[in-house]
């Protein structure tokens, strides 16, 4: 799915340093920008999470231009409105990339209705200590490359987009309670499910419709049932069977990785030394 703001920057001085294509055509984009002037109008909305400097980055308004960026910073550009912006200084930013059916779907999946009118309000500058922390935590702790972190960037997608509906459209619908966790043939079916996908790019909406849920109550269900989020569980998972592995078999590393999900021997080493503090060869060898 090609988004008006994400062509419309390349066509500028910004650089793409990542980019991620989630479940139902939502994206991601990490950028670099500077000395550059740019006027975004698309047809989709778009949410831009500062992650460094911005300081010296212009807004237009009617009654002339405004500063007040910085990391943590971020805007809701909706679509449909125009903005110009002056980056007269280095930005690093993230972009979230939806439609305004990715939000009416969510919308009717999480309250079972939908909303007569569904409209974004704009934001410049502001801060949400939710979504630092969901960008933070979710989108900047993992490489974007890697099918074995799509569970874990579309569980923030997720997430942030429930947040903009709950916070900053005109809907403003407080959360169902989630009461209860998944029953115990669906959960088992879940765990089967996963056991045999595991090489496989898993995400949330994957998992939901395994379970015949919405991913807003699948996700707290879950978590309800087996004590951590999905992504959680299927990580823990994937080194469960990587140690298994490391420790019963003669497969090389690059195996192993691949068959726990993993793209490639290196961002499986760095993420099973990251959680169990030595190498997989270390593993191997003690």
């Amino acid at each position: 799915m090609n988004y008006q703001t994400f062509d419309m920057l390349q066509r500028h001085k910004a650089q793409l340093r990542h980019h991620a294509g989630l479940n139902d055509g939502i994206q991601l984009a990490h950028w670099f920008n500077s000395g550059d002037r740019v006027t975004n109008l698309s047809d989709h909305h778009t949410l831009s999470l500062y992650i460094a400097d911005g300081y010296d980055t212009w807004h237009k308004t009617p009654h002339g231009w405004r500063n007040g960026g910085g990391p943590d910073r971020f805007c809701l550009m909706p679509s449909g409105v125009e903005s110009t912006w002056d980056l007269r200084s280095d930005l690093s930013f993230v972009h979230l990339y939806c439609t305004e059916a990715h939000l009416r779907q969510m919308a009717e999946e999480i309250w079972d209705r939908s909303p007569a009118q569904l409209q974004l309000h704009e934001k410049v500058f502001a801060s949400d200590d939710r979504i630092t922390q969901l960008y933070r935590h979710f989108l900047l702790s993992c490489d974007w490359r890697q099918p074995a972190n799509q569970l874990l960037l579309s569980s923030a997608s997720t997430l942030l987009m429930t947040h903009l509906l709950q916070h900053y459209s005109q809907v403003q619908w407080r959360a169902p309670q989630v009461r209860g966790g998944l029953a115990p043939a669906v959960l088992r079916r879940l765990q089967a499910f996963i056991e045999a996908h595991l090489d496989q790019p898993l995400t949330l909406a994957r998992l939901s419709q395994e379970a015949s849920l919405s991913e807003f109550h699948f996700a707290r269900m879950f978590r309800h049932s087996v004590g951590e989020a999905p992504h959680q569980y299927v990580m823990r998972y994937r080194m469960q069977r990587a140690k298994e592995m490391l420790t019963t078999t003669s497969l090389t590393l690059t195996e192993i990785a691949l068959s726990c999900g993993f793209h490639s021997p290196s961002h499986f080493s760095n993420r099973f030394r990251q959680i169990n503090g030595i190498s997989p060869s270390a593993w191997r060898s003690r």
